[in-house]
């Protein structure tokens, strides 16, 4: 759940789907938090691209910045208010959940037209390339999440949930270590159902993409980028039911079973994105 605040900045990658271009960082600073796709990664544009690009890229970091920062940091208080009364239910943890999905979308709608501008535009060669680094990209996520053995996944996923964990709560108890364990083995084969629907997801996007110059693209396009759900496999829209309220009921055991020192943490790890977002230029001259 914690790191949801994080996905609605990243979910700016969706930003000209497979965007990147560290050199606007003067918006954010970090922005390569907020576009992890670099643009070496997935498509190299020519010079007139990039021009248009990086102007499209500073306007929606614009608007994400003035429009969509402020309800972040109301959103933060609310999490806050949660840990400091300890109320954090599974109910309370959906309503967070529900209003950073909103936000997703809000954003996802936001620059979709200036992903379809920009995908109309490629030639046949950065498609090709482009379809050659994504395929590339899902053989090293298959060998990572999907060769080793079921037993070496459910290690390596309580591993990562465990690391993540510290970095906002420090050091976990035997108990809590002990359920997170139990959360990763009850996931079982989850890595399968991700993977398979990224497999399927990303099929029909270069598909898509390949009919770029027909009259329904922009209509193909706005369903693979913003209502993404529709195009879920039935295992995976089952998988990620199932992933969602498993990872609520792990917060919610795990905060019930917080220390003093734990929660103190969590607060200044709030507190610090909080201070963060307050510090950029456009809410300080919001509030001016």
């Amino acid at each position: 759940m914690l790191r949801r605040l994080k996905l609605l900045v990243v979910l700016l990658t969706l930003s000209l789907v497979l965007a990147g271009c560290n050199r606007v960082g003067l918006a954010y600073r970090n922005l390569d938090v907020i576009i992890p796709w670099t643009l070496n990664d997935y498509l190299d544009m020519n010079a007139g691209q990039k021009s248009w690009f990086n102007d499209k890229l500073k306007e929606h970091l614009a608007w994400h910045c003035t429009t969509q920062l402020p309800g972040y940091l109301d959103w933060l208080d609310r999490l806050q208010q949660m840990v400091d009364t300890n109320q954090v239910t599974d109910a309370a943890l959906q309503t967070r959940t529900a209003e950073a999905k909103q936000a997703i979308a809000d954003v996802a709608r936001e620059i979709t037209p200036s992903a379809i501008e920009l995908l109309k535009g490629l030639d046949d060669q950065q498609v090709k390339d482009m379809n050659d680094a994504l395929a590339k990209d899902l053989r090293k996520r298959q060998d990572e999440y999907l060769k080793p053995p079921l037993e070496q996944q459910i290690k390596e996923r309580a591993q990562r949930m465990s690391k993540r964990l510290d970095a906002w709560m420090g050091p976990l108890s035997a108990s809590q270590q002990n359920r997170v364990t139990a959360w990763s083995i009850a996931l079982g084969e989850q890595n399968q159902e991700w993977i398979g629907n990224r497999a399927h997801w990303q099929a029909q996007f270069i598909e898509a993409v390949k009919q770029r110059q027909s009259p329904d693209f922009p209509q193909k396009m706005q369903q693979l980028l913003i209502d993404r759900e529709s195009l879920w496999t039935p295992q995976y829209r089952t998988a990620y039911a199932q992933t969602e309220a498993a990872a609520r009921s792990l917060i919610v055991d795990l905060m019930a079973e917080s220390t003093v020192q734990q929660r103190l943490k969590l607060r200044q790890k709030i507190d610090g994105v909080r201070s963060d977002f307050k510090a950029l230029k456009c809410l300080k001259g919001a509030a001016s």
